[in-house]
């Protein structure tokens, strides 16, 4: 996987292959990045990645310039491969953390401008993290949450659903709150 944008743009990362995860394509990664780039201004974003497996996402945003990153991983091998690349690369403004993501959820202290989720397809409680996303606050007013997800789900009928798009067999749902 490569970093596509940003003070990082073409930097190889080589995750271990051990490690059980499914990191977004590059090209599904460059077309939600293309919507972000028309939405946001990334200095100054506050993201948080839920599900960060190799960092791929929390990577592009650091490189982008955003000014802090929390990754929450609870895979021990994918947080100490974040964390070290993190450092190898003096990412400063990335923070990863090892946690259970609905427990993390269900404690809000701080709010987010973009939260990105990609959990596992298969995972049945996928359906309530935009639940526990906005019942808890966790977005800014104007911020954004996305999922990453299969064909399998749809949101579209949710309270705070936006959009969908679809690169290759990555689906994302975009979901916001104007207040």
């Amino acid at each position: 996987m490569r970093i596509i944008g940003g003070e990082h743009k073409g930097r190889l990362i080589r995750a271990p292959k051990n490690l059980r995860v499914r990191p977004t394509t590059d090209q599904a990664k460059e077309g939600l990045f293309n919507i972000l780039n028309n939405y946001f201004d990334f200095e100054g974003l506050e993201v948080l990645d839920l599900f960060a497996g190799t960092g791929n996402i929390a990577y592009e945003f650091v490189s982008r310039g955003a000014s802090q990153v929390v990754a929450i991983e609870q895979n021990f091998a994918c947080f100490r491969f974040i964390r070290k690349t993190a450092k190898d690369l003096d990412l400063e403004n990335l923070k990863v953390q090892k946690t259970n993501v609905f427990r993390y959820l269900n404690y809000a202290y701080q709010d987010f401008d973009i939260i990105f989720a990609d959990p596992p397809y298969d995972m049945r409680e996928l359906e309530q993290i935009p639940e526990l996303v906005f019942e808890n606050n966790w977005l800014k007013a104007g911020g954004w949450l996305i999922i990453e997800h299969d064909k399998s789900h749809d949101f579209s009928n949710h309270l705070y659903f936006i959009q969908h798009r679809l690169y290759g067999k990555v689906n994302f749902s975009i979901f916001g709150k104007t207040q």
